[in-house]
């Protein structure tokens, strides 16, 4: 059923009538919010979206230039990964119009705004769904919404059987009541271009993040790259500029097939969560040739794309966790900096910033953001644990030393200089426990420095190419200074330097 849209959008990738890689966006610190556990705004103890519009001068203070708010569309669920109703506002979370007014204000502070869109799937109670169910029960199979689904007479691994009747339906996550969209349909991609442009032009929101792609035409990629170049279409269409950023759960090379979508971002998991590459890093002997290895990696398989990496989010143990650092401040906070030197848009899931902990049951690592000890929503339901090893973000704003105020100031080092994020990677000198690396852009050249060692300050004579540069920005994650003299830069342990011509 799906497979003829494979050889129409070839034709369509061969006839060049999308730019071989989209525009780059001019946002590069993502922050990544559960709107249910975040701030709630009307006291009903769960959060809302006139809660986060409340706390907006924090994410900008913060230097966050854009937010992704996961699903907000009505749901029967907490999670709300299944959609009713793909043109509303769960009345849990306030309206459209709260959206609009949040959207606004967004772009008022310099702050993007992209929705989870999921449109693998939908809700089994959305009306779509209830409709073509109720026609197969009928024995009526023109009905038009059967051919919104996946509909088939033969069970399969991943089919679940329509009751009174001889029918499946396939469901990629099963148990969820969430029956897979057949995105093979040009009635599906219509319906799903006008939501597009609702939320984009009706609502104000930049982009989306898209979920589950992987899964789309499950074990097809092939299918699932001209599906996505299909949906970055049509939002380019809608508004040009538009940011969509990929949920492709897999490897680095499949990642950079997904690339060839023309879609703007895919989120790095490789770097992510207690195998990926920070964690190694500093489960390696040899920490800095390590770390210029993954990215001489990244940067060979996704050469001029636009990053997504990240630490954790909604589904994986956050980082405290994974890092092994409940109890090791300067250690956090140098894997926050390591990520962040990557490049590319980096993504902060909420709480990181202050190193809330969640691991197990998914409502674990959705708990109430920790404000203060008054101010702060319900957990979802299923939370059996809920985790705060670091103070407050009340008490961490009034600390200089803490985790809150060091991910402001890699935020703001990366909006001071744009090469960070932007640049073109090159790793002038790597050893042991030494990094000095070269980021080109826009005709200019910075260099990062840093340090690996947890306990000892290490000195470096500057490259060559870098003899005349200044210090111009540090990170300090364990106490300590940056010092250069005489050509000379030493680094304080787990110490980030940034350095260049002003």
């Amino acid at each position: 059923m799906k497979k003829w849209l494979c050889v129409l959008l070839s034709v369509l990738l061969l006839a060049g009538i999308l730019p071989a890689r989209a525009e780059e966006t001019d946002a590069f610190n993502w922050y990544e919010i559960f709107v249910y556990s975040f701030q709630d705004s009307d006291g009903d103890g769960i959060g809302d979206l006139n809660g986060v519009r409340q706390r907006l001068d924090y994410i900008a203070d913060m230097g966050f230039d854009g937010i992704w708010l996961m699903p907000i569309m009505p749901s029967p669920s907490y999670h709300k990964y299944d959609v009713t109703d793909y043109y509303q506002v769960d009345p849990l979370y306030g309206t459209v119009d709260d959206l609009k007014a949040l959207a606004a204000e967004c772009h008022e502070r310099g702050i993007r705004l992209i929705l989870d869109l999921v449109v693998n799937h939908s809700s089994s109670q959305h009306p779509w769904f209830l409709e073509a169910v109720n026609a197969l029960r009928k024995g009526d199979t023109e009905n038009p919404y059967i051919d919104y689904y996946c509909f088939s007479r033969e069970p399969g691994a991943k089919t679940v059987p329509v009751s009174g009747t001889e029918w499946y339906y396939e469901e990629q996550f099963s148990g969820g009541g969430m029956p897979d969209l057949n995105l093979a349909s040009p009635a599906v991609l219509e319906e799903i271009r006008k939501i597009m442009d609702f939320w984009m032009t009706e609502c104000g929101v930049d982009g989306f993040r898209l979920d589950a792609v992987t899964s789309f035409f499950a074990g097809d990629i092939e299918a699932n790259i001209q599906c996505l170049h299909t949906l970055k279409e049509m939002a380019e269409a809608i508004k040009s500029g538009s940011y969509l950023v990929g949920e492709a759960w897999t490897s680095l090379p499949e990642i950079a097939r997904y690339y060839e979508s023309g879609a703007d971002s895919f989120f790095l998991f490789p770097a992510s969560q207690a195998e990926g590459y920070i964690a190694q890093v500093f489960r390696s002997m040899k920490p800095g040739t390590a770390y210029a290895s993954y990215l001489k990696q990244v940067e060979d398989a996704l050469p001029d794309k636009v990053w997504a990496p990240f630490l954790s989010n909604h589904d994986t143990g956050r980082t405290v966790g994974v890092m092994q650092a409940r109890s090791n401040l300067p250690k956090l906070k140098f894997a926050h900096a390591l990520l962040n030197l990557m490049g590319g848009n980096t993504f902060t899931y909420y709480g990181e910033e202050i190193g809330m902990a969640g691991s197990g049951a998914d409502p674990n690592k959705r708990t109430a953001m920790y404000w203060n000890d008054g101010d702060m929503t319900q957990n979802p339901p299923g939370v059996t644990k809920a985790e705060y090893p670091y103070p407050s973000v009340d008490e961490q704003l009034a600390d200089p030393d803490s985790l809150l105020n060091y991910i402001r100031a890699i935020n703001l080092l990366k909006k001071q200089f744009p090469a960070i994020a932007r640049g073109e990677h090159e790793t002038v000198l790597a050893d042991k426990e030494l990094c000095f690396l070269g980021r080109e852009w826009q005709g200019k050249t910075i260099y990062i420095a840093v340090n690996f060692s947890a306990s000892d300050a290490l000195s470096l004579t500057l490259p060559e190419e870098a003899a005349d540069a200044s210090l111009l920005g540090e990170l300090d994650a364990a106490g300590g200074a940056c010092q250069m003299e005489n050509g000379v830069l030493t680094l304080p342990p787990y110490g980030v330097a940034v350095l260049g011509n002003p």
